[in-house]
This record gives structure tokens, sequence and C-alpha cells, in this order.
């Protein structure tokens, strides 16, 4: 078996073919072959809408039935809800005292985001600290394995450096 997988959904609205395709159908497959956990990503929701987070439950049920209704089983891979799982939260706020400002600031999504989402208010570290988010959310598994969109390949090569620098400053302990 090949290490851990760790792959995560925003809950911003109903499924559609698009999410079959991008990543469920691979996340089906991959659920034979290896240790995943495949989580709902609430707390990533809040990061571009925090204002309106009144359709984040109800999203995130839908969003899991349909994962079950494609093959997901919870008997093959661990379903869960991020915000349900406090260690993503520490270690956020952990690797928040030592990744440099300048390299959130980088980030091809934060800086298309900004210009695209005009009708919200984006001036949030939560928004900026996105990508610190996704890297707590791969490094608390210490996975192996993140099938992402081309649109997060920056992220998780963000992620590769913040785990090099934590490993130097402290102990090696994240791939």
């Amino acid at each position: 078996m090949p290490g851990v997988i760790v792959s995560g959904a925003r809950p911003t609205g109903r499924q559609h073919l698009g999410n079959y395709h991008g990543a469920l159908k691979n996340w089906v497959r991959l659920q034979g072959e290896a240790t995943c956990f495949f989580f709902v990503a609430d707390w990533h929701a809040l990061t571009t809408d925090y204002a309106s987070p009144g359709e984040i439950e109800e999203n995130t049920i839908e969003m899991v039935l349909d994962w079950l209704a494609v093959g997901l089983d919870p008997g093959r891979a661990t379903l869960f809800q991020q915000s349900a799982v406090k260690e993503h939260a520490e270690l956020y706020l952990l690797l928040g005292m030592l990744t440099p400002v300048p390299w959130l600031e980088r980030t091809p999504t934060y800086k298309e985001q900004r210009e695209q989402l005009t009708d919200r208010d984006l001036s949030t570290y939560g928004f900026l600290g996105y990508p610190l988010l996704q890297a707590a959310d791969i490094l608390v598994y210490k996975a192996a394995k993140v099938p992402v969109g081309i649109d997060q390949a920056p992220h998780i090569e963000l992620t590769r450096e913040i785990a090099r620098r934590f490993n130097q400053t402290y102990n090696p302990l994240f791939p």
C-alpha cells in the first residue's frame, strides 16, 4: 500500500459532473489502493465567504450524500468534517508562527481570487492563510499523496517548503 492519501472539498454548493470527473471518480479508485482521508473542508469554505456561513451545514450533508452515492465507502476510507478534527486548527496555528507572509502572498490563487471575488471581503488572515490551512490538512496526516486540481499545485509546493522549514527548525517530523 502506498502511504496515506489526503484530499478535501469545500462545501460551497451542489456537486456536479465536474466534481465527479475531477475528483470523486479518482477518490473511489484510490480508496482501494491506500489509506485515504477525504474530508469536507468547511473551514476552507469560510476563507472566501466568512460572512455567509448559513449554507455550509446543508451543503456538507448534500456533499457527503453525493460522495456515498458515487461509491465512497466509509469502510474503505475515512470521511470526515474538517472542523470536527481540532488538530487541523492547532497545526494551522503552529505553522502560522513560522511561515513568512510573503510565501502566502505569492500563491497564484491568492492574487487571482482577490481580483475575481470583488464582492467579498478578502482582506482577512483567513483568506491569506488558506494555503497554510491546506498545509496543516496535509501534514497532520503525514500524507504521501495529495490529489488536487492544477490550480492547487502551488499550494502543495508551499506545503513542502513549510514542512522543510519546520523539520529544519525543530525536528524532522513531516515527510
